[in-house]
């Protein structure tokens, strides 16, 4: 069947209102006559279901007597009843369904444009990249526990973008896409339903309708007192501390250390850094000496970020000489939780919906691939934000705009979104093109755009949030403040061909936009609820619009690429999208695997 097909059969079924299982729309999609078999399945369906199963598809070809009445129109001279046209529709098929027949040859079709040439995908090995292969199954990587990529047995970072050949094979010597790794087709019977009751899903961490914040004084005093005490909650077991005010009582020339949130650093004449951190009672100097070993780690500090140190104070007790510096960081002993079963999350981000940049034939291709065999497991699908290109965001965007009214745009997206099978779960955080306010933590969507995206009965949520998905949490951050440690840390400590080191820095700093009066823009609240307060299994991110994956201390950070090509503003910046990626998570081994479907 053309891969297009069973996405443009979930749209239809959506605009009806149903939702429709994978199985009954690639029995539909088997049709010889889709539009009456879909017409037909439609109006047999009960009027109180709200989801299409394939039962109820194999109900409308053994018994067209289910049909409450034939919408095809009943053709008195062959005496035959919508369902005898549902059922001869189906039999002028010769590949018949999923249940132990044979699949179509052509797999899930053509997904890349045949040059060869995309962008380098970074695997969290050093500058890797991957090759879109040579099938026409769309592009996988296989993930590792590492979280690297595996081309022919090898790491990606052995190869390069022009030389590596994807094996996509699995263990069972099955590719990707279902077929056999020779590139010839199999039978295989799979039970591609999903069963509900297995599932599990929370949220936490959602502020949406939870804001306090008004904007004064003492609502950012309030936020920065929370951030403080609680990641200070996680260092004061490690250093013998003491708070500004005792330090500064202090006689001279003993060991002592302090927890505190940094609010200058600078340095010295003699190239020494003076970090000033500040606690409840006061701000403490404190000196980092250039020849020593923990210098190199000045590089990655941020302003407003909380950390321990611990050293000696000089002799007239007013300066604090620093010998060891700490993060919150994550613990070296973590150990991420996994699902009990075999069932994977799809990680996307950046749609840009309203772009005339936005590849709609690459979205089309994933989404169709999400009802075929090879994408059976699964069952999740979490969007980071940026659903829509948003109107006003920079300079001159209206003259990139193909839909220039922003609830039109979600509209179109909504669209878009029915074409994703409807037994899967979608959750939903905005990003800086959305709709919301700007300022971090940003509130999921008003009443208003919810009832423009009903499709699936998506959970949106606020901007961060955490998604444990059958007990593995998920950290979900749009990214912007991504630019802003891009921007300050040298480029070996991140940049944005490798966006998952600079993850890895807010991993370190358990915080995902620690500095507030840059480039990010921070609202004030009771609760800071950008703190990490428990560590991610996954951080899943987007925003700069690269792909790139890695794991720090065992948990898997994923920025999942873009949907969008570049854009004029992107070119002025030299912003090289990776577009038409999706990273699919197997949450029952945290393994990653990447398609291309551009």
């Amino acid at each position: 069947m053309p891969l297009e097909e069973p996405a443009r059969i979930a749209r239809e079924l959506a605009s009806h209102g149903y939702a429709a299982d994978r199985e009954a729309i690639t029995l539909l999609a088997r049709a010889g006559d889709t539009a009456a078999a879909l017409a037909v399945a439609v109006e047999a369906t009960p009027d109180d279901a709200l989801k299409l199963t394939a039962s109820d598809v194999r109900d409308v070809l053994d018994d067209g007597a289910r049909t409450r009445r034939d919408p095809i129109g009943d053709d008195s001279a062959s005496g035959e009843t919508g369902g005898e046209t549902a059922e001869r529709a189906f039999e002028t098929e010769d590949s018949t369904g999923i249940d132990g027949d044979e699949r179509p040859e052509d797999g899930t079709g053509e997904l890349d444009d045949g040059t060869g040439e995309h962008p380098s995908v970074s695997t969290g090995t050093g500058g890797s990249s991957v090759s879109d292969g040579t099938d026409s199954s769309p592009v996988e990587t296989g993930g590792s526990s590492g979280g690297t990529a595996v081309t022919e047995g090898k790491s990606v970072g052995d190869r390069s973008a022009t030389d590596a050949t994807t094996d996509s094979s699995s263990a069972d010597g099955r590719s990707a896409d279902g077929s056999l790794a020779d590139g010839s087709s199999a039978d295989v019977e799979v039970d591609r339903t999903a069963d509900p009751s297995r599932r599990s899903l929370e949220i936490g961490n959602d502020m949406t309708g939870y804001s306090t914040g008004t904007g004064e004084y003492d609502d950012f005093v309030a936020t920065f007192r929370d951030r403080y005490e609680r990641l200070a909650g996680k260092l004061r077991g490690r250093v013998s501390h003491r708070n500004a005010t005792a330090l500064q009582a202090a006689p001279g020339g003993g060991d002592a250390g302090m927890v505190g949130m940094i609010s200058d650093i600078r340095s010295t004449a003699s190239g020494h850094w003076l970090i000033e951190l500040e606690d409840t009672t006061g701000v403490f100097p404190c000196l980092v000496m250039k020849d020593k070993a923990i210098a190199g780690l000045v590089e990655e500090l941020l302003f407003d970020e909380v950390i321990a140190v611990e050293g000696t104070l000089s002799d007239d007790g007013g300066i604090l000489f620093v010998d060891e510096l700490y993060f919150p960081d994550v613990p070296r002993t973590y150990e991420p939780s996994t699902a009990d079963r075999h069932v994977k999350a799809a990680l996307i981000s950046d749609i840009h919906v309203g772009s005339q940049e936005f590849v709609a034939d690459a979205w089309s291709r994933f989404a169709s691939w999400l009802h075929t065999e090879a994408a059976e497991r699964i069952e999740y699908l979490l969007i980071a934000g940026d659903m829509v290109e948003g109107v006003g965001v920079y300079p001159d965007q209206d003259e990139e705009l193909d839909i220039v009214d922003i609830f039109d745009q979600y509209r179109r997206f909504s669209e878009y979104l029915k074409e994703v099978p409807g037994d899967i779960e979608i959750v939903m955080i905005p990003g800086n093109h959305d709709a919301v306010r700007l300022a971090e933590p940003q509130p999921g969507f008003d009443e208003e755009l919810r009832s423009i995206m009903t499709a699936h009965d998506a959970r949106i949520v606020s901007n961060p949030a955490v998604v444990t998905i059958e007990g593995v949490s998920v950290l979900m951050y749009h990214g912007v403040s991504l630019d802003e440690v891009i921007a300050e840390l040298p480029e070996e400590k991140a940049n944005y061909d490798e966006p998952h080191r600079a993850m890895y820095q807010l991993l370190k700093k358990r915080h995902v936009a620690p500095q507030f009066g840059g480039h990010t823009r921070l609202a004030p609240e009771e609760k800071d609820y950008l703190v990490m307060d428990e560590v991610p299994d996954i951080f899943h991110t987007g925003h700069v619009h690269k792909l790139g994956w890695g794991k720090y201390r065992n948990v898997m950070a994923v920025n999942s690429g873009c949907w969008q090509a570049q854009t004029d503003f992107q070119r002025s910046v030299n912003i090289d999208p990776d577009v038409g990626y999706a990273p699919v998570v197997d949450l029952e081994t945290l393994d990653m695997t990447v398609h291309k479907f551009l």
